[in-house]
């Protein structure tokens, strides 16, 4: 389920994406690391998880190191690792920094053994997932609420009044709590869903686009073709391929 790497970036940046979700975590220096087109610069404090099939790419001026953690995508299917995915760039608190440099230490020059690994890379996600102590979301409510139904004609103006704020005072708590604007988050999500009942179900595109909040199926296409690099039915074929693979 997991696997282990130390590397060094230069200035080149190349784009990639693969089905494993990855752990970005400096050991020395600074990365800049783009994830879906938001780009944070990580160093000893700062890390960053990419999830499964993201674009991303990262590059560095300055003499660097980290440690990178390919995990499978099934672990992230249930439980409190999922929530990982949510926050992309995190810091890295005092007790998964003494991890990190732990694993630095012992993954610098000599062979790691497997028992290692699997016993100190869900101790790192576990504790990753704990955070700091963060105040209750102001957002929490409006934010279950769209996701029990994107599809619905949410606005940024109904957005506000549904969780009884401005629409200004909206926008700065989604930077502040989701680094995102309410336009933005709105979009994945609705692009989520749409990609969930394209997986899971024969239903025709074009309804799908409705359910999600398209306005129709080439707002959706141009939509996963902007943010996903792909199209519905593409995006089916190849989770079909996968389910058969599977079976």
């Amino acid at each position: 389920m997991f696997e282990l790497h130390l590397r060094s970036y230069g200035e080149t940046r190349e784009a990639d994406r693969h089905a494993f979700a990855q752990v970005v975590l400096p050991v020395s220096g600074q990365v800049a690391l783009e994830i879906e087109g938001r780009e944070k610069r990580l160093d000893p404090l700062h890390a960053a998880l990419v999830a499964p099939g993201a674009w991303h790419s990262q590059y560095s001026r300055v003499a660097n190191r980290s440690l990178i953690l390919d995990v499978q995508a099934e672990a992230f299917a249930h439980g409190p690792w999922r929530e990982l995915l949510a926050r992309p760039f995190t810091g890295i608190g005092p007790a998964a920094r003494k991890l990190v440099e732990f694993m630095g230490i012992v993954a610098n020059g000599q062979p790691l053994a497997p028992t290692v690994l699997q016993g100190w890379a869900p101790l790192l996600l576990d504790t990753l997932g704990m955070g700091a102590p963060r105040p209750a979301s102001r957002l929490a409510a409006l934010l279950a609420r769209i996701e029990l139904d994107p599809g619905l004609p949410w606005t940024t103006e109904t957005m506000a009044r549904a969780a009884n704020l401005s629409v200004s005072r909206l926008h700065a708590l989604f930077r502040e709590e989701l680094d995102a604007s309410p336009h933005g988050w709105l979009l994945d999500c609705r692009l989520k869903r749409a990609c969930t009942l394209l997986g899971a179900t024969d239903r025709p595109v074009a309804e799908i686009a409705l359910a999600t909040g398209f306005s129709e199926q080439s707002a959706l296409t141009r939509a996963m073709r902007r943010m996903l690099d792909t199209t519905p039915a593409a995006y089916r074929a190849q989770h079909r391929e996968k389910r058969s693979k599977a079976q």
